[in-house]
């Protein structure tokens, strides 16, 4: 029974130096490097748009201005009042007149 527990002692202590389910930490792997960003950088046409961007020429900001206000002041419209009541039965077979049995 002493031996199980300096075994699990060590296993616990060898864990916290190298943890072999981390994949940048295991020998022989791909370390991140910054590669992506890079590629990113040439592919943009304008190097301007990496720091501020370009705004849209044809958009529906001037639609959705309204109902994005009305929404954070709280005086949206009243959601319209439906009841299940109003729902009709469609294809329902009706009974034969006189009524067999």
């Amino acid at each position: 029974m002493f031996r199980i527990h300096w075994l699990i002692g060590l296993l616990l202590i060898s864990g916290c130096s190298y943890d072999p389910f981390d994949p940048f930490q295991r020998p022989g792997t791909w370390v991140p490097d910054g590669a992506n960003a890079a590629n990113l950088r040439a592919m943009v046409v304008n190097p301007h748009d990496l720091v501020e961007g370009q705004g849209e020429l044809v958009s529906i900001g001037a639609e959705a201005a309204p109902p994005v206000t009305r929404l954070l002041t709280g005086k949206r419209y009243p959601l319209p009042s439906l009841n299940a009541a109003d729902i009709a039965v469609v294809n329902q077979q009706q009974p034969a007149p006189g009524g067999a049995p």
